[in-house]
This record gives structure tokens, C-alpha cells and sequence, in this order.
């Protein structure tokens, strides 16, 4: 985990966590802390296309249960669809048991924005003092794979470039 400093009293925090026991991990420790401290937890996040499919559902319903906003993006898509693998993950929100949230509402509280220099724009607008922003998947890598190219991504560059364009309210 690394976190990006700001000026906004938010915390943002880049992992490469990607997989559902990575999910189940890190999402526990966070969602007490977070309690203690009246913060929320907005999440950003995807799955990779082509690849272990059976496992998006999971880390939907696992971030479901610890988070209070959910902004579903690009990973690496690949061959696939880049919505029909975010519609994947979202069953899994909408099945989560013990969610922060009474429900799960598209455009509310759960998003679904492909283009992930775009989520995370949305994620951060989204924020607010205490609040933590945990943006998942990609942490190191350098691109983000689609069928016909594959584009360089950073994703720390690409947040503090998202940070100095914004304002918090």
C-alpha cells in the first residue's frame, strides 16, 4: 500500500491487490479504522479480462461489505468487454450481505466508468475530509491491456495529476 499525499485531508492509498483473499486482507482493517475515525471507504477497482473469470463476482461482494462507495474501472481488459466484465463485479455488490450501505444504487452509491483515469476522477470528487480512497489492481504496472492496444498507464502519476485538477469539498 502507498499513499499519495494531498492537501485535502483525504487519504488515497494505490494497491495491487486484485484478487478476492487479497480483498479479504486488506478491507477488514481498513473498514475498523475507518469507523474509528468517521471516515468512508471509496473504493476503485476492476478485474483482468481473459483471466479468472469466477472470481469478479467475489471481489464485489467482498468490497460490498466494507465499502461505502464503489467506482468499478478498467484493469486490463484484453479481449473482453470492458462493461460486461464490470457488470460481473457489480451481481457480486448487489449479493453482499453485511454491506455498510442499506443498498446499492447505480449512480448513487456504485459506479461503473470503464476509462479509469475517469474513475478515479470520479472517486476523488467523491471525497471528503476523513474519507479514505483505495484505488486497486493496478498499483506498479505500467499499461493498461485492450484488445486492439495496449496503453502506457501510471497509476500514482495519473491520481496526483487527478489531485491537482480537483477541488474536495
Amino acid at each position: 500500500m502507498t499513499a499519495i499525499a494531498n492537501k485535502f485531508g483525504i487519504e488515497v492509498v494505490v494497491d495491487y491487490a486484485h484478487t478476492p483473499s487479497s480483498f479479504e486482507t486488506i478491507f477488514p482493517p481498513l473498514r475498523e479504522r475507518l469507523n474509528k475515525s468517521g471516515g468512508r471507504i471509496i473504493s476503485l477497482f476492476g478485474s483482468a479480462g481473459e483471466r479468472d473469470t469466477q472470481k469478479r463476482p467475489q471481489q464485489g461482494r467482498i468490497a460490498a461489505d466494507y465499502s461505502d462507495i464503489i467506482i468499478l474501472t478498467d484493469e486490463d481488459p484484453r479481449g473482453e468487454k470492458p462493461m460486461d466484465i464490470l457488470e460481473e463485479i457489480a451481481k457480486g455488490c448487489f449479493a453482499a450481505q453485511g454491506c455498510e450501505s442499506a443498498s446499492w444504487k447505480r449512480g448513487e452509491n456504485l459506479f461503473l466508468i470503464p476509462d479509469r483515469p475517469t474513475a478515479i476522477r470520479k472517486a476523488l470528487s467523491l471525497a471528503r475530509p476523513k474519507d479514505l480512497v483505495l484505488l486497486l489492481g493496478k498499483g506498479h504496472e505500467n499499461s493498461i491491456i485492450y484488445a486492439e492496444k495496449t496503453i502506457p498507464y501510471d497509476e500514482f502519476g495519473e491520481t496526483e495529476k487527478a489531485l491537482a485538477e480537483i477541488e474536495i469539498k
